[in-house]
C-alpha cells in the first residue's frame, strides 16, 4: 500500500516501470486496505479465539487469492495466499 511506487516495490510486483506504478497507486492502495481488513479479521479471530470467525475470514483469503491468481493468470499468488489459508482451515477442523 505504501511502498508501490518505490524501488522495492515495483520489483516485488514485477511492475513494468515508475510511471506505470505511479498510475497504478490508488488502485494499489485499494488493494492493499482490503488485505489490511483480511487481516485484521484474522487477528480478531485469534484474539477472540472464535472458530467460526476465523473460519469466515480463511475462506475470505483463500477466495481472494485463488481470484487473484485466476483474473491475472499468476499462479505464485495461490501458493503464496489460498494455500496457506487452506492450511489454516484444516488445521481448524481437526
Amino acid at each position: 500500500m505504501l511502498l508501490w511506487t518505490t524501488q522495492k516495490g515495483i520489483k516485488t510486483f514485477g511492475l513494468k516501470s515508475e510511471s506505470f506504478a505511479e498510475e497504478t497507486k490508488v488502485l494499489a492502495a485499494n488493494q492493499g486496505l482490503y488485505n489490511g481488513f483480511l487481516a485484521a479479521g484474522i487477528i480478531w479471530s485469534i484474539l477472540s479465539q472464535k472458530t467460526d470467525v476465523a473460519i469466515f475470514f480463511l475462506i475470505c483469503v483463500f477466495i481472494a487469492g485463488a481470484y487473484g491468481s485466476f483474473s491475472t493468470k499468476k499462479p505464485r499468488i495461490f501458493v503464496i495466499q489460498s494455500i496457506p489459508a487452506l492450511l489454516g482451515l484444516v488445521c481448524l477442523m481437526l
